[in-house]
C-alpha cells in the first residue's frame, strides 16, 4: 500500500554531528515496531560547525555534511520507505546563521556591501555602513590588543578576529591588505566593527530575536525565496520527504502570503510513481494566544502543536490550585501574585533595551508615513515614538496579519483588545495617535501604500520577538506561582482549562485542522512532559504544597544566605518537578549528576529572568550562591532531611502524577490530529531545558521497554500508535464527540468518542485524581456514582487505571 504524505504518527529526532542520518537510519525499524509513520526531523541543510539544533543555517541549497550528507540523508529515507514510511523536515525560511564566516551569501554582502547580489537577501539598513558587533571591547582597544589580524585564507586575504570570525575584505583591498594600516584597511570595508554590547542600540539589520549570529532573510523577495527553497523542493520532486514544518513563521514578512505560495509550488510539483500520494504535509511553528484561531486560507495543515500542548497541560492543572498558589508565591518572593504585572514589566525594559534600535526604526517608518499623510502633519515623531512603545506593551498575540477589506474578524478583535489594554498607558491627549496606528495597522490608514506597507512590517516583525523575548524568555523565569504554567505557548495567567473548553476546542480542531500536529514535548520546552504532569499535582493540593514547600524552605535556609528566596523556591519546584525517577538518597553520584543537571538549568533560568544576573553581564557571584545551595540540597551528608522528605513527597504523589502522564499521553494519541514523539520521551521525561531536553537517548533501555511492555507510558504510547495503524481513516477523519459523564466526580474524568464510517474509539481518561491517591481511597468509593451518560460507572470502566481507551461499534451521536 502506498503510504500518505499526511503522517498516521511522527516521531522527532535531534540531528547534530554526534546524531546522524546513519544514526537514526539503524533506529528505523524500531520506530515501525512503536508505530511510526513518519520521521520528523530537525534542519537538515548546512548549518554553522558543530551546530546542536541545525538552526543556524549557512548553506540552505545543500544537505548538512556532519550528519552524513545528502547519500546519507537517501540511504535513510530508502530505509523508510522499504518500511511505508516518510520524512517530515524542519525548514528555516525567516533567518540564517552569520557567525564564524561560513555563510557564503553573507561574505558576500560583507565583500560587495550592497552591490552584491546577495544584498537583497537580507533586511539591513543601508543608509550607514553594515554594523558587526562581533567585539568584545570597542574598535580601538581591540586593535591595539592585537586581537584583529590580517590572514590569507585559499589565496584571499581576510580578516580574523580573535581566531574566530574570518571576515572577508573588499576586492580592492586584496593587493595591499597585507601591507595596510590595520585601523585604515578595516575603515575601507562595507561594514562597521563594534563591540557586542552595541548591538541593541544601533543593529541596522534584523536579527533572529537578541541573537547576533543570526540574520533574518527576506523570504518575501521571489528570488529569495527560490534560492533558499530549491533544495525543498528537489527532495519533495524526487519523494524524499513529504512535507515540511516552517520554522518561526511570524518572522516573516507575510506568513499567510509565504505558506499560500509554499503550498501552491509544493502541489505544482509532480511526484515519481510510487511516491506517497496526497498534497504536501505543512505545519508551522506558531504560537496561538488564547483565543486567536489560525485563518483556514494559509494553506497549511496547522500548527506543530504548541497550541495542544497548552490545552492539555492546562486540563490536567485544578483551577482550585490557582488562588492558594499565587497567594503562596506572592508570600515568599514578595512580587506579584499574578504574571500580568511580570509581564509588563519585561516587555518594557527588553523593548527599551534589547529591541532598541529596531523599536527606533519602526518608529522612522511610521514618521516617513506620516510625513506622506496631509492630515498627519501634527503627528511628531514622540508622539509616534510613545503610540507604537505602548502598543507593544500590551500587544496581545505575536502579531496580526490581514489588512483592509480582507483583514479578518479575529485581527479586529485584537484591535479592540489592544486599544482597551492601551488606554491606561496613553498620555492625555495622544490617545489618537493610537487609533490611527492601529488603523495602518488594519490597512485602512491614509498615506502613501509602500510606506504603510513599510511601517506595518516593522511593527509586526518587532511585536512578535517581543512577545517570545519578554514573555517566554524573561517573565516566565520570573514568575513562580507554579512552574508549569510557564512553556512556550502557554497562558500563565491562566492556571486551568474545564473540560467543556477542552471539547469545544477539539471538535474544532475536528473540523478545522484534522492534521495539525498533537504536541507535549519538543526541543524548545522549558520542562518535560512529565516534570509538568508532576508539578500538576500541586494544584490540586496547594495547602499540603505549602507545608512541604515552607518546610524545605528552613531546611534550605542555612545553605540560602544570599539567594532571593524567589530563586529558592522555583529550584524547589524544579528539584521536585524533575526528580529522576528511582533516585534515592544513598546514591551520591546519581545526586551529583542530578545536582549538575539542576545548575545549568539555573544558570539559564537566572540569565534569562533578567533580574539577578543575565547574558549580557552575568553575576557570577550570585550565580554561586545559587549553584552552591542546589549542590548543598543533593548532598547526602549536609542535607538528609531535606532529601529523605523530597523522596517521600515524589513517592506520595507518584501516582497521581503517572494518572496526568498517561492522561496526557491518551489525549495526545486520540483526538483530532497527528501525534508527535519527541525524541525519548516513550518513557518519563523528567527533562529542563535545552540542552538538558537534547541529552542523548539510550534506545537500547527503549527497545527493552517496547519489548517487554514494561513501563506504563510506553506501553500505552504503543498500544494506542498500534490502534492508530489498525484504523488510520478513524484517527485521520472521525468525528469528535463528547461524552457526558454525571456523579460525583464528574469534574474527574474526560470521555469521548472518535467516530467514522461505523466505527468508534471511546477514550475515558482521569483527571485531577489527587485526591484519590494522596489519601488513598478505594477506586470504588473514590468514584463512588460517577458514570458516562449510557450508564455505565468509572469505576467498572477504569478499575484501578487511569485511561480506557476501546473499540466500539459506532455509536449515535
Amino acid at each position: 500500500m502506498t503510504p500518505s504524505t499526511t503522517p498516521r504518527a511522527t516521531y522527532r529526532f535531534q540531528f547534530h554531528r554526534d546524531f546522524t542520518f546513519a544514526d537514526a537510519e539503524a533506529l528505523v525499524p524500531y520506530l515501525d515496531e512503536l508505530g511510526i509513520s513518519h520521521l520528523y526531523a530537525s534542519p537538515i541543510t548546512t548549518a554553522r560547525s558543530g551546530s546542536t539544533h541545525g538552526y543556524d543555517v549557512v548553506d540552505p541549497t545543500r544537505i548538512n555534511p556532519e550528519l552524513g550528507g545528502e547519500p546519507a540523508f537517501r540511504s535513510l529515507v530508502a530505509a523508510l520507505r522499504a518500511r511505508d514510511m516518510g520524512v517530515i523536515i524542519d525548514i528555516v525560511p525567516n533567518h540564517m546563521g552569520v557567525a564564524g564566516g561560513e555563510n557564503g551569501w553573507w561574505n558576500e554582502v560583507l565583500t560587495h556591501g550592497e552591490a552584491s547580489e546577495f544584498a537583497r537577501y537580507f533586511d539591513i539598513d543601508w543608509r550607514e555602513k553594515l554594523v558587526l558587533p562581533i567585539l568584545g571591547d570597542p574598535l580601538a582597544e581591540t586593535i591595539a590588543s592585537g586581537a584583529l589580524k590580517v590572514e590569507q585564507v585559499d589565496g584571499r586575504y581576510v580578516l580574523e578576529a580573535y581566531g574566530e570570525h574570518r571576515l572577508p575584505l573588499r576586492d580592492e583591498d586584496q593587493a595591499s591588505a597585507a601591507t595596510d594600516d590595520i585601523a585604515a584597511l578595516i575603515g575601507h570595508q562595507h561594514y562597521r566593527l563594534a563591540s557586542w554590547r552595541v548591538a541593541n542600540d544601533e543593529l541596522n539589520w534584523r536579527r533572529f530575536f537578541t541573537i547576533n549570529d543570526l540574520a533574518g532573510l527576506r523570504a518575501e523577495d521571489p528570488i529569495v525565496f527560490d534560492a533558499t527553497h530549491a533544495l525543498y523542493f528537489r527532495l519533495y520532486a524526487e519523494g524524499l520527504i513529504d512535507g515540511v514544518r516552517v520554522d518561526h513563521v511570524d518572522g516573516l514578512t507575510d506568513p499567510a502570503g509565504y505558506c499560500q505560495q509554499l503550498r501552491a509550488r509544493l502541489d505544482a510539483i509532480e511526484r515519481p510513481v510510487g511516491a506517497p500520494a496526497g498534497p504536501a504535509y505543512i505545519v508551522i511553528e506558531k504560537i496561538l494566544a488564547d483565543g486567536e484561531p489560525l485563518s483556514t486560507d494559509w494553506g497549511v495543515d496547522g500548527t506543530s502543536g504548541y497550541d495542544f500542548m497548552e490545552q492539555v497541560t492546562a486540563l490536567l492543572h485544578a483551577p482550585g490550585g490557582a488562588e492558594p498558589l499565587a497567594e503562596l508565591w506572592a508570600d515568599i518572593s514578595g512580587r506579584s501574585a499574578g504574571f500580568a504585572p511580570e509581564e509588563l514589566r519585561a516587555r518594557q525594559e527588553l523593548l527599551a533595551w534589547q529591541f532598541d534600535a529596531q523599536h527606533r526604526r519602526c518608529v522612522e517608518a511610521f514618521v516617513a508615513l506620516a510625513r506622506s499623510t496631509p492630515d498627519c502633519d501634527g503627528l511628531t515623531r514622540g508622539m509616534l515614538h510613545r503610540a507604537i512603545e505602548r502598543l507593544l506593551w500590551v500587544f496581545p498575540v505575536y502579531r496580526t496579519y490581514g489588512t483592509g477589506e480582507a483583514a479578518p474578524l479575529a485581527d479586529a478583535r485584537i484591535r479592540d483588545t489592544v486599544r482597551q489594554r492601551v488606554a491606561e498607558f496613553v498620555p492625555p491627549g495622544e490617545g489618537a495617535v493610537v487609533d490611527r496606528i492601529l488603523g495602518w495597522l488594519a490597512g485602512e490608514g491614509p498615506g502613501d501604500v509602500a510606506l504603510a506597507a513599510e511601517a506595518v512590517r516593522k511593527f509586526q516583525q518587532l511585536s512578535a520577538p517581543i512577545a517570545a523575548k519578554a514573555v517566554e524568555d524573561t517573565a516566565f523565569y520570573r514568575y513562580g506561582r507554579l512552574l508549569s504554567r510557564n512553556d512556550v505557548g502557554f497562558d500563565a495567567a491562566r492556571m486551568s482549562l474545564d473540560i467543556d473548553a477542552f471539547h469545544a476546542a477539539m471538535i474544532e480542531r475536528a473540523r478545522d485542522w484534522p492534521s495539525a500536529m498533537l504536541a507535549t514535548a519538543t526541543h524548545d520546552h522549558k520542562r518535560g512532559e512529565d516534570v509538568r504532569a508532576r508539578l500538576a499535582v500541586l494544584s490540586e493540593i496547594p495547602d499540603l504544597w505549602r507545608s512541604r514547600a515552607e518546610h524545605w524552605l528552613e531546611l534550605a535556609d542555612p545553605y540560602a544566605e544570599g539567594v532571593d528566596p524567589a530563586d529558592t523556591y522555583m529550584l524547589l519546584q524544579t528539584l521536585f518537578g524533575a526528580w529522576p525517577t528511582n533516585l534515592r538518597a544513598p546514591d551520591a553520584e546519581a545526586l551529583s549528576e542530578y545536582a549538575e543537571r539542576i545548575v545549568a538549568w539555573q544558570e539559564k533560568a537566572l540569565r534569562e529572568a533578567k533580574l539577578r544576573s543575565s547574558w549580557e553581564a552575568p553575576d557570577e557571584a550570585y550565580e554561586t550562591r545559587c549553584h552552591d545551595l542546589a549542590r548543598a540540597l543533593l548532598d547526602v551528608e549536609r542535607s538528609a532531611a531535606f532529601l529523605g522528605d523530597i523522596t517521600a513527597f515524589v513517592d506520595l504523589v507518584a501516582p497521581a502524577a503517572e494518572a496526568n502522564s498517561l492522561a496526557q499521553v491518551a489525549l495526545r494519541y486520540t483526538v483530532p490530529g497527528v501525534p508527535d514523539l519527541y525524541q525519548g520521551t516513550e518513557t518519563d521525561d523528567l527533562s529542563l531545558v535545552d540542552p538538558d531536553n537534547r541529552r542523548p537517548v539510550d534506545y537500547a533501555a527503549r527497545r527493552e521497554m517496547l519489548a517487554t511492555g514494561s513501563d506504563p507510558k510506553g506501553a500505552l504510547i504503543g498500544r494506542l500508535l498500534a490502534l492508530r495503524r489498525q484504523y488510520p481513516a478513524l484517527f485521520a477523519g472521525g468525528s469528535y464527540e463528547p461524552i457526558a459523564v454525571t456523579g460525583t466526580r464528574a469534574e474527574h474524568v474526560i470521555a469521548f468518542n472518535r467516530v467514522h464510517d461505523g466505527m468508534a474509539v471511546r477514550c475515558v481518561t482521569a483527571l485531577r485524581s489527587a485526591g484519590r491517591y494522596v489519601d488513598e481511597v478505594n477506586a470504588s468509593d473514590w468514584w463512588a456514582d460517577t458514570a458516562l451518560s449510557s450508564g455505565e460507572t468509572i469505576a467498572d470502566l477504569l478499575g484501578t487505571s487511569a485511561v480506557s481507551v476501546v473499540v466500539l461499534d459506532a455509536v449515535a451521536s
